[in-house]
């Protein structure tokens, strides 16, 4: 995780594109895939995002990422399977049944998070925060600092998850067992490990809230960022497509 949301050179289009129009892209493409049900569908988009992946050479990531996804999504399809009974009856529970149709469901959640969340991986990972940051406030006239806010958000969650990984090794160094017992067990060995992880998280966040207000932070404007971020044909095709995708299934689902 430590290559996380770093810049990585390239001439793929999307390293090409427009910042704001990467995040409208990726983010009507995520709305694509919230919008339909259709299981059929939702891995053809999978399949376009893997596809997108393989131009800007971040096959590998995307993957890894891909996996991630899988891992937490799995979790809410059992909760689905358990508690929305649908379809022909497979098992018979105290409460319901798990049935055809709630495997089918699960299995669209499945597919639909995976899908959303690679292209929007894509777009911070082939993309500096600070061009991120000063596309929104040149092109969309947002605040810097809501626009900082955001970008940073994103920036330290890898470095949280570096600082976690380090407390668990050194803890596991002193004999601490994470992979061993029940789901109780590691929950209540994890636990203990946020204090330092907050402690870690408030010192460089004010380490990080100092030395922006030592560089004039109050005082950028959209004014102060010296590129330019002009819309091409590509930044535009791309969000139309997309808007257009939307619009498609947005009227499958509302004819009206």
């Amino acid at each position: 995780m430590s290559s996380f949301l770093e810049y990585v050179p390239g001439t793929s289009p999307l390293h090409r594109m427009n910042p704001v129009a990467k995040l409208a892209a990726a983010a009507a493409f995520a709305l694509a895939c919230f919008c339909s049900s259709n299981l059929a569908f939702l891995a053809v988009l999978l399949a376009a995002g893997f596809a997108l992946a393989a131009t800007c050479g971040m096959v590998r990531p995307a993957i890894g990422l891909a996996k991630a996804v899988f891992a937490f999504s799995l979790i809410l399809a059992v909760v689905q399977v358990l508690t929305t009974p649908s379809g022909a009856v497979l098992v018979e529970l105290p409460w319901g049944y798990v049935g055809t149709g709630s495997l089918l469901a699960a299995l669209t959640t499945v597919v639909r998070l995976v899908a959303a969340a690679i292209p929007l991986f894509l777009v911070f990972y082939v993309t500096k925060m600070n061009d991120i940051t000063n596309a929104v406030v040149k092109v969309l006239h947002v605040p810097y600092k809501y626009a900082f806010t955001f970008t940073s958000t994103i920036h330290f969650i890898p470095m949280f998850m570096n600082d976690m990984k380090g407390i668990m090794e050194a803890q596991t160094a002193r004999g601490v067992e994470f992979d061993a017992g029940g789901i109780v067990r590691k929950v209540r060995l994890m636990v203990p490990l946020c204090v330092p992880l907050l402690v870690s998280s408030v010192r460089k966040t004010n380490s990080a809230a100092i030395a922006a207000e030592v560089r004039g932070f109050n005082l950028r404007t959209a004014a102060s960022g010296y590129k330019e971020y002009p819309f091409v044909a590509a930044d535009v095709a791309a969000m139309a497509g997309s808007l257009a995708l939307v619009g498609v299934i947005g009227k499958k689902v509302c004819p009206f």
